[in-house]
């Protein structure tokens, strides 16, 4: 099944989406999360049922914010190491974070989703993006801007 078929079935029936930038603005590709919600701020279509948050490298600040906001859905953006080609996007199941490298933040993602799921009842995926270098640079590569304008192509599509 393809990324959008993927993205699509998970958002089936979705009431509420809130979609969480992980990631360092400063080391280049690793900063994918974060320029992804600027860019889809610029977009203005943020509303009650659609929520944008820059957690940059602190996605453990925002867990109070999530739950009083109860999604039904939660999309969570990151570079991600996958061994694959970069800018590749995928879609990670939540068991196989222990095994894929993800960004540089100070609480590993696997413990930040448990925390967010115990108690909660609302569906969480992971958006996994391959950088190409997380040195230090303030904006993403080029590769890895086409796929962060892709995906908020997709979800657009999606949503509409």
């Amino acid at each position: 099944m393809n990324f959008k078929s993927q993205l699509n079935n998970f958002l089936k029936n979705y009431n509420k989406l809130i979609i969480l930038g992980v990631g360092n603005e400063l080391k280049t590709d690793d900063g994918v999360g974060p320029f992804i919600i600027k860019k889809l701020k610029e977009e203005n279509i943020e509303n009650e049922k659609l929520i944008f948050i820059n957690a940059e490298t602190v996605p453990e600040n925002f867990t109070g914010k999530i739950r009083k906001e109860n999604p039904t859905h939660l999309i969570i953006i990151d570079a991600c190491l996958m061994n694959s080609k970069p800018g590749n996007m995928q879609i990670v199941n939540k068991k196989d974070f222990a095994n894929i490298g993800i960004s540089t933040h100070s609480m590993s993602l696997s413990f930040f989703v448990k925390y967010l799921e115990k108690d909660t009842d609302f569906k969480i995926t992971f958006v996994g993006i391959e950088p190409e270098t997380m040195n230090w640079g303030d904006e993403p590569t080029v590769n890895v801007k086409k796929t962060a304008q892709e995906f908020i192509s997709i979800l657009k599509e999606i949503l509409s």
